[in-house]
């Protein structure tokens, strides 16, 4: 089993880090290949549309993405956590989002039909994070469902989408115990889904 984790916030030492790594930790104890991408370390450059992927499904830019790329293709379960930036996700997420368009193929002459590139092969789960520093689910935005539309779109089953309220300083939602056991049982479910898929995989 392989599992990628992208945290989109600038900040590693805060809620929407803590929070992915806590989902993490039930796969790092069952022994699964865990890989974690901080966007802020990859110096992405934002998709222009300039459609150079059309035929190959490879994206032209050189940046850190081509190192995450072959992360994406190969793994089993997807966990991904965005920081709450005016009602949508942060740029960082966004951009990483953006830049999955390379995974996509279109009818030539029909652009409504359409597939991702990892909607081949076995199915793919994902988990996600959306954090705001606000008490009102509002204020979230559009941060949760933008995330779960396109991670969706890219071929995800989408087994979890916590929204979590009232976390600004760095780590200080590691002290709402309703929060943690929300999120461990979401964790609970993504892992016990994951194993499933595992064994439907392999049989």
């Amino acid at each position: 089993m392989k599992v990628l984790a992208i945290i989109g916030s600038a900040r590693k030492k805060g809620n929407t880090s803590a929070l992915v790594n806590r989902v993490l930790a039930p796969f790092l104890e069952a022994g699964a290949i865990c890989d974690t991408v901080y966007l802020s370390d990859l110096n992405l450059m934002p998709c222009t549309g300039c459609e150079a992927c059309a035929d190959t499904n490879k994206c032209v830019k050189k940046d850190g993405m081509q190192d995450v790329y072959p992360l994406l293709r190969e793994a089993d379960v997807l966990i991904a956590g965005s920081p709450t930036y005016f009602y949508n996700m942060s740029g960082l997420m966004k951009m990483f989002i953006d830049r999955c368009y390379c995974l996509t193929s279109y009818d030539r002459e029909d652009r409504s039909a359409w597939i991702s590139e990892l909607e081949s092969g076995p199915s793919r789960i994902a988990g996600l994070i959306s954090i705001c520093e606000q008490e009102s689910e509002a204020d979230l935005g559009f941060t949760a469902d933008a995330m779960a539309a396109a991670f969706g779109s890219l071929g995800y089953r989408i087994v979890f989408n916590r929204k979590v309220l009232h976390a600004f300083k760095p780590g200080e939602v590691l002290e709402k115990d309703t929060t943690l056991e929300d999120l461990d049982r979401g964790a609970a479910q993504l892992y016990r889904t994951a194993r499933l898929l595992k064994e439907k995989n392999t049989n």
